[in-house]
């Protein structure tokens, strides 16, 4: 007959079961629990970053008016936290598709969410910046002032 010790067996974690899905998954013990870095709580939020897309046709007066004003605008109200893509649809018209374009100039933001879109030569400022989330909309900012 074995003697006890008082001491408790220690179990082994077990390697992960495939659930029905066909998913792993995993429990959560104290032997596999591993807490996030301190250094995570103290990191600095992420700052955010404007994806743009500028639909054109060739070189066009609207095409170069539409990305003239964009370029303005971002310079003025990102920051330099923006990346803008041409895409010239002359050249590759199978790309109209995919943000589904059915007129140009078409701007398309991308990040952040959700993707919105602008159709014009992006020359009113406001309706750009308000179309962007840049800027509150006329009724909103009306009724906060109440």
């Amino acid at each position: 007959m074995k003697k006890k010790t008082g001491m408790s067996k220690v179990r082994k974690p077990r390697p992960h079961a495939k659930a029905a899905s066909g998913r792993t998954s995993r429990s959560v013990t104290k032997a596999n629990f591993r807490p996030s870095p301190q250094a995570d709580l103290t990191a600095k939020p992420k700052v955010m970053e404007w994806e743009l897309r500028l639909y054109v046709a060739g070189n066009t007066p609207n095409s170069t008016a539409a990305f003239s004003n964009l370029s303005q605008i971002c310079e003025t109200h990102m920051g330099g936290r923006y990346r803008i893509e041409i895409i010239d649809l002359l050249r590759s018209p199978q790309l109209a598709s995919g943000d589904q374009i059915i007129a140009i100039p078409t701007l398309v933001r991308r990040l952040p969410t959700p993707i919105k879109k602008i159709i014009g030569d992006l020359s009113n400022t406001e309706r750009v910046l308000v179309g962007l989330d840049l800027k509150p909309t006329r009724s909103a900012s009306a009724s906060t002032r109440s």
